[in-house]
């Protein structure tokens, strides 16, 4: 869950990193750590402290995955779309969880307790499909396992 946004705290972990605004990566990673994601608010404070246009915070958030600008669910599953996961079911995988979920890609369940990503490589290719919930990583993922998954984890089927 979303750590409730606190200027003081952001500005500690902006000066963190030397208010430097070559180390806008860093800070924003240490935000998602923090808040688990960059809201408009941290934008506008990070570009300020950091000496850049809000533009310029933007377009790093919006590049990277790894950032988002709304509130994740309680847990995030990810699901691996490289080619080697594609090949062995990754395709039919999400397809599956996006009807189990009721949701899409990008999407979060209404009771806020999955959101649903694809993710470009897991690093565990031998064993595709593979996919992740929070920071652990899973191998050949079928839908059953998928389905046990998220209900050990507490998240809505």
């Amino acid at each position: 869950m979303a750590t409730k946004y606190d200027k003081t705290i952001a500005s500690e972990i902006i000066n963190q990193f030397g208010a430097k605004p070559e180390m806008l990566v860093q800070v924003l990673h240490a935000f998602v750590q923090r808040y688990s994601f960059i809201s408009e608010e941290a934008i506008r404070q990070i570009a300020n402290e950091l000496n850049l246009s809000n533009a310029e915070v933007h377009g790093v958030v919006s590049f990277y995955h790894d950032f988002r600008t709304i509130a994740p669910g309680q847990h995030v599953v990810k699901i691996c779309q490289a080619e080697s996961c594609q090949a062995m079911g990754s395709r039919q995988l999400t397809a599956h969880a996006e009807r189990t979920l009721g949701i899409s890609l990008h999407g979060t369940t209404v009771d806020g307790q999955v959101t649903l990503e694809p993710v470009y490589c897991l690093g565990n290719c031998a064993c595709s499909p593979a996919v992740m919930i929070d920071e652990t990583v899973y191998g050949r993922v079928s839908p059953d396992k998928l389905d046990a998954l998220i209900e050990d984890c507490g998240g809505s089927r």
